[in-house]
């Protein structure tokens, strides 16, 4: 999803201090861009044997990136070769890295671009074009660069979840648009991520800048001044507010409801490995209340391993990599041919309404967003 979406580059604002990430009780959800992961070891800050050596391939991604060993191994088989994973901090860092690198790329192949980040990522013109022969089996919908240069592997979508238990206690029944979290009953009850630190909260703003717009009586701004006065609360990143201040996951948060992802109750329920076999969270179905985070992979300029930078993208839009990734970075995988779990058809309702952006749209607004959220909600 992941997923920023992913985290902010360092030309955009940085956080302010707000409360720190605390370590998760159970293992985290895997989002783009937005935590932990249990995949392959990461590579060396600096690979510069591994461009040297003609049978290993470096893939530069976001500390989120996660394929099981045995499918990674799989590949490493079929292609002769050795992939090393280069885990380059969030999202948005990585990005960053891999374009003050340009000169010298650090990797043959970068996964981890999201639609919020599309067109920053091709006007760096660090990617080379590539058709692969899977790309007419992805919806249209989903191959957002018509230029080729980067391809749609993953998408996933940010929303509001809520906890089932603690709204019973209180006799509240779940809100049913963006205007009602503004209202008295919800005051004190809604946690959020700062969008200058944070992939989620990035989505998020955005969402509310579709849903209310930049001009007439009442408009983002507005929204966002009324949730400031209801006492909304800001955590920098997605652990803090999903582990330590939502009700719903640990028990322990006094918020009921947080900005996560719609694979969140799915996620409650496979990572309890039986304990559960329904989600003590779910989804908050709220018209302009979410937003779709689409993932890319695509092939550095200057890499010496054209050839093999191709094979591992085909793989990554391969039958093998696309049943993988629900259960692994849970996220949905771009192929619609690609099963899902029955944690995902049970418990990740999808969204009926997402916002919708273009990426340039995005890339025109975004900071101007974020320093005008700034200013409301954190001055």
């Amino acid at each position: 999803m992941k997923r920023l979406i992913p985290l902010l580059v360092v030309v955009l604002l940085a956080a302010c201090g707000q409360p720190t990430t605390s370590s998760p009780t159970t293992p985290p959800v895997q989002t783009p861009g937005s935590g932990v992961s249990s995949s392959p070891p990461a590579a060396s800050a600096e690979p510069t044997a591994a461009l040297a050596d003609a049978k290993i391939l470096v893939v530069m991604t976001h500390d989120s990136f996660s394929v099981s060993k045995d499918v990674l191994a799989a590949f490493e088989r079929q292609a002769g070769i050795t992939v090393q994973v280069l885990k380059s901090g969030d999202a948005g860092a990585a990005l960053n890295r891999a374009i003050l690198s340009k000169a010298s790329p650090l990797a043959d192949v970068f996964f981890g671009v999201d639609n919020t980040f599309l067109s920053r990522a091709l006007a760096a013109d660090i990617f080379l074009p590539y058709e692969s022969p899977a790309i007419p089996s992805i919806p249209s919908d989903l191959r957002i660069d018509s230029s080729g240069r980067l391809l749609p592997v993953d998408y996933g979508y940010v929303t509001i979840n809520y906890d089932k238990a603690a709204l019973k206690q209180v006799g509240l029944t779940p809100p049913t648009t963006l205007e009602d979290l503004t209202k008295p009953a919800w005051k004190g009850k809604l946690v959020v991520e700062n969008p200058t630190t944070s992939s989620p909260g990035l989505a998020f703003l955005l969402a509310t800048v579709a849903h209310f717009g930049e001009a007439g009586t009442y408009t983002w701004k507005d929204y966002w001044r009324d949730l400031r006065a209801n006492e909304v609360f800001v955590s920098n990143d997605w652990t803090d507010a999903y582990y330590t201040q939502f009700s719903g996951s640990s028990g322990k948060g006094p918020y009921p409801l947080v900005v996560s992802y719609a694979t969140s109750p799915a996620a409650e329920v496979y990572f309890s490995e039986g304990k559960l076999t329904v989600p003590p969270t779910d989804n908050l179905q709220i018209p302009g209340g979410s937003f779709r985070q689409v993932e890319f992979v695509g092939i550095l300029k200057g890499t010496q391993k054209e050839a093999l930078a191709r094979q591992f993208v085909d793989f990554m839009l391969g039958p093998q990599f696309q049943a993988d990734i629900p259960l692994q970075m849970f996220v949905y995988p771009t192929m619609p041919r690609a099963p899902l779990p029955e944690v995902f058809t049970k418990f990740a309702e999808v969204p009926a309404q997402p916002a919708d952006f273009t990426p340039t749209q995005i890339e025109a607004g975004r900071e101007g967003w974020i320093k005008g959220w700034t200013e409301i909600v954190l001055r």
